[in-house]
């Protein structure tokens, strides 16, 4: 099954800033291109709250297995830091984007 692409919207279409205006319309963009920084999570100060996930506005933070830490799917994160701000215990840091 394929899947069937949208026409992308002309520049003159896109709202001011272009700001993403819908939840998930990342899943069709990729935003993970935008990215210049990303978030790295430390797990010794992790207490699995899922306030990251909660708050990321492209819902790409997941929690991976075995142990259940959040981790940021890349492919979408566009690195907007919400997650590190959100944070209650700072476990969260942005690093520098490699080229």
């Amino acid at each position: 099954m394929t899947r069937q692409q949208t026409a992308k919207p002309r520049w003159s279409e896109l709202a001011v800033g272009c700001a993403v205006t819908e939840a998930g319309s990342a899943r069709y963009n990729r935003t993970g291109d935008w990215r210049s920084s990303r978030p790295v999570w430390e797990h010794a100060h992790c207490v699995r709250c899922g306030v990251c996930q909660m708050f990321c506005p492209e819902g790409c933070i997941q929690f991976e297995p075995p142990k259940d830490f959040p981790a940021a799917d890349l492919e979408y994160c566009k690195g907007c830091g919400i997650c590190v701000h959100e944070c209650p215990t700072a476990c969260i840091r942005m690093v520098a984007e490699e080229e």
